[in-house]
């Protein structure tokens, strides 16, 4: 069984015990989420499609942690001019693993 749902303008597929990485929250490594902006769920022919959300339909998450991205380095020249800068950034996430899919 997965379900499709909406979290920070955008879609995920779930499926139960599967670990996904969300835009950054404050939660604490424990905590229980729950998602209830359900687009679709089931699986094979027993597939429900909502207009727009499956009523009743709610994925619960529990909060792993916290992790980062990969380092992106900004580098901006200016040729000629002695003008440099180099900056970088590193993107939050949070790390929560799926649990009950119900609906």
């Amino acid at each position: 069984m997965y379900a499709i749902i909406v979290d920070g303008g955008r879609q995920y597929k779930v499926v139960e015990g599967q670990e996904l990485a969300l835009d950054y929250r404050e939660a604490n490594p424990g905590d229980t989420l729950k998602f209830d902006q359900v687009l679709a769920i089931g699986s094979g022919a027993d597939l429900k499609f909502g207009a727009p959300t499956v009523a009743g339909a709610s994925v619960s998450a529990e909060v792993l942690g916290l992790a980062q991205g990969p380092k992106i380095e900004v580098v901006k020249l200016r040729r000629r001019k002695n003008s440099r800068r180099h900056t970088g950034h590193r993107k939050k996430f949070t790390r929560v693993k799926i649990g009950k899919i119900g609906g």
